[in-house]
């Protein structure tokens, strides 16, 4: 694997349907909508190869126009898309998800647990039964959870060994305020189960979007890499969300001064090999 990977980034069409989580005016620089060619130069600029695309709103509609963008272009080689882990019919809603167009594309799926009101969602049984069949199909499931959920998210990867998982934006650590505890703990705690990788990604709009300075993030980036190890963190862009606080470039330098003393294979690791592996991309 030689390519350089964006494992996190998003596309959205606001003229087919709302982003409900654009919810203010704090939205303003990112409502709009967003394409390929959109993001082909930041990925031309930093020697990005291939992508994963990730799914930002609840709908099946999103996820066949996020699975048809892939199959149209040689650089989305995978999509993270929605499914209701719930449905009792889940096996057979993933089923048609990839016969269709650009199904081969569909790599995992996501939910936007940390908008549950019940910090224990990742805990109910049909949950857990949705996590399953996920596995099933052949697809990771990507965690997107604060540290709020983080304590669930820990006993479902550990009582679900064979469903693969990675978490999203290293569950959103409290950059802005500067406090470490419970999320430096907590994933120690996630890291050490070994059916789970870790996004370096989102990092930048958990800090404060204004005034962040790199020594603030990288604490937090590194314990990331400390937990993990170079061999399961995945860098991800989390394009265009970042804009609120930091250019694409911001972030990818970010990203490299984070891992400057690991080794060239290390870094290589990070910035392709690991997402490929995880999420069994064909590039």
């Amino acid at each position: 694997m030689s390519r350089r990977i964006d494992a996190h980034h998003h596309l959205w069409d606001l003229s087919r349907r709302p982003q409900p989580w654009m919810d203010g005016p704090w939205a303003d620089p990112i409502a709009r909508t967003v394409t390929t060619a959109d993001l082909l130069p930041h990925l031309d600029a930093h020697g990005i190869g291939a992508t994963v695309v990730v799914q930002s709103s609840s709908s099946y509609d999103e996820t066949r126009e996020l699975l048809a963008l892939a199959g149209a272009s040689d650089r989305i080689a995978g999509v993270v898309g929605w499914a209701d882990l719930t449905d009792p019919d889940l096996p057979a809603v993933l089923a048609a998800l990839a016969a269709g167009p650009g199904g081969d594309r569909l790599v995992g799926l996501r939910h936007q647990v940390q908008d549950e009101p019940d910090p224990d969602w990742l805990g109910r049984a049909d949950v857990r039964r949705g996590l399953a069949d996920t596995a099933d199909a052949g697809l990771v499931y990507d965690l997107l959870v604060t540290p709020r959920e983080l304590p669930a998210a820990i006993t479902a990867v550990r009582e679900l060994p064979g469903v693969r998982f990675v978490l999203d934006h290293a569950a959103k650590p409290p950059i802005a305020s500067g406090e470490r505890a419970p999320w430096t703990g907590l994933l120690t705690q996630l890291a050490a189960l070994p059916n789970v990788d870790c996004k370096l990604s989102g990092l930048v709009t958990e800090a404060d979007w204004e005034t962040w300075k790199p020594e603030q993030v990288l604490p937090y980036a590194r314990h990331v890499l400390e937990a993990f190890g170079p061999e399961r963190v995945l860098f991800g862009s989390d394009w265009p969300v970042c804009e609120l606080a930091a250019t694409y470039a911001d972030v990818v330098t970010l990203a490299d001064r984070a891992t400057a003393g690991l080794t060239t294979d290390e870094r290589m690791s990070i910035f392709g090999t690991n997402a490929a592996r995880a999420y069994a991309l064909g590039t």
